[in-house]
């Protein structure tokens, strides 16, 4: 087989990016490193590793460093580090009871982060963009100068299908075929690429790469509020679902005889241990909210036998003792 000119040149620059990025994930994601540590992270030469570091730098998106005596012949090696305002992000999460907003640049750095409560009847797919657009603006003013927006990722409690941002189902929102990436795109207007996934599935994600699962290839993420989530990650990758139904452990059906399910059926796990649970169980209202919980926490801590019956309950349902329960309701 011939090859072109053409094709060489193509595939050289494809190879050239693909380490450009190699080097960034790997600063992304552990921190600074050396060029040593550099050359073993990413199985480049040492002549490759300086050529695209000059790229880098000359871009904004990494800083050398001081070279750092590592204890061993040779010369010391610079440390690397990355930049983070050289790329920036809009992170975005749609929770029943709120929506949150955070500018998120390189490694992990938070700029901003802004959490508003909502009533739960204002949560039309519309209502909820609008309302987004006007928080990321609101962050966008305070702060001007952390870079430029490369992407949006946006976190909702639904199941979603990640090719365009269609949430197919979130019954504590009372979606179904809701068309969130399209509208997103329509109202921000920004030109970058948009990624919405379930929340509870980038939280997994979040703990394997920088929470309490780091170094841990095998997790299961569990998150609870007014609906009960969950992630998974297998031999260190995450386990989505072939419809993005492979944490969807809140509606495990569990009580064929139970309370119906926003979802349409009956007896689902997220009927027996969500925040509805607890609080009806507990003489609240249902629909009391996050000031609903920390009530029936105080009310447990003063002894009153319905809160520590409802709490017991609740743990009974997640395996969790009473004392191990109040801690991950009230850290």
């Amino acid at each position: 087989m011939n090859v072109g000119r053409d094709e060489l040149g193509q595939r050289s620059e494809t190879v050239r990016r693909a380490n450009l990025s190699a080097i960034v994930r790997a600063l992304h994601e552990d921190g600074p490193l050396t060029r040593s540590e550099l050359v073993t992270r990413t199985g480049l030469t040492r002549s490759a590793i300086r050529a695209l570091i000059g790229e880098l730098a000359t871009a904004g998106l990494i800083v050398e460093e001081g070279a750092v005596h590592l204890g061993t012949p040779g010369r010391p090696s610079p440390l690397v580090r990355i930049e983070p305002r050289g790329g920036v992000v809009l992170a975005l999460e749609i929770a029943v009871d709120s929506l949150a907003v955070a500018l998120v640049g390189l490694g992990g750095a938070v700029f901003e982060r802004v959490r508003v409560d909502r009533p739960r009847g204002h949560s039309s797919v519309d209502d909820v963009v609008a309302d987004l657009v006007e928080l990321a603006a609101g962050v966008g003013v305070r702060r001007p100068a952390v870079g430029r927006v490369m992407g949006i990722g946006v976190a909702v409690v639904g199941v979603v299908r990640r090719e365009d941002g269609l949430v197919s189902m979130a019954p504590n929102l009372g979606w179904r075929d809701a068309p969130l990436g399209e509208r997103l795109a329509a109202a921000l207007g920004t030109g970058v690429p948009i990624s919405i996934a379930n929340e509870a599935a980038l939280g997994v994600l979040a703990e394997h790469r920088r929470g309490a699962a780091v170094g841990v290839d095998d997790v299961l993420y569990l998150s609870g509020e007014v609906g009960v989530g969950g992630g998974l990650m297998v031999a260190g990758r995450p386990l989505i679902g072939a419809a993005g139904y492979g944490g969807e452990v809140g509606h495990i059906p569990f009580d064929p005889d139970g309370a119906p399910c926003r979802c349409g059926s009956v007896g689902c796990w997220e009927t027996l241990v969500g925040e509805g649970a607890l609080l009806r169980l507990a003489g609240h209202p249902a629909a009391g909210g996050r000031a609903a919980v920390e009530a029936v926490l105080a009310e447990a801590a003063a002894g009153s036998p319905p809160a520590l019956a409802a709490l017991a309950h609740v743990g009974r349902w997640l395996g969790i003792g009473l004392a191990g329960l109040v801690n991950v309701l009230d850290p």
